[in-house]
């Protein structure tokens, strides 16, 4: 199932369906290193959002992919989205409410901060 490359967002239930639907996505999260230990989403990869403009090429290989970007509360997030559509990557979505979304909706044993 391939998104609409027009959708900005995705809310924490669609993206576990379709993490459980077996979908290919690539999750980033864009916290600082300190928010790590706190919480995550597995499988994620990590670039902090003040290094994102310096190492977005690091994600060239996942330039055609489907790329979900989240941080705690999905506003730095929707701008990092933002800053990759404008480098050319067409599938981003935002994850609408970030981790602490996520953790409301689909997994409450995830510390908030």
């Amino acid at each position: 199932m391939n998104i609409d490359s027009t959708k900005l967002e995705i809310t924490p239930l669609e993206l576990k369906k379709r993490l459980d639907a077996g979908d290919k996505l690539f999750i980033l999260d864009i916290r600082e290193n300190h928010e790590l230990g706190i919480c995550s989403l597995n499988n994620s990869a990590q670039i902090p959002m003040g290094d994102l403009p310096q190492r977005y090429q690091e994600l060239a290989e996942q330039k055609q992919e489907e790329i979900v970007v989240y941080c705690r509360s999905g506003a730095r997030s929707d701008r990092c989205a933002g800053f990759l559509r404008s480098q050319g990557f067409e599938k981003v979505m935002n994850l609408t409410g970030g981790i602490l979304r996520w953790a409301d909706e689909v997994d409450p044993s995830l510390i908030k901060y």
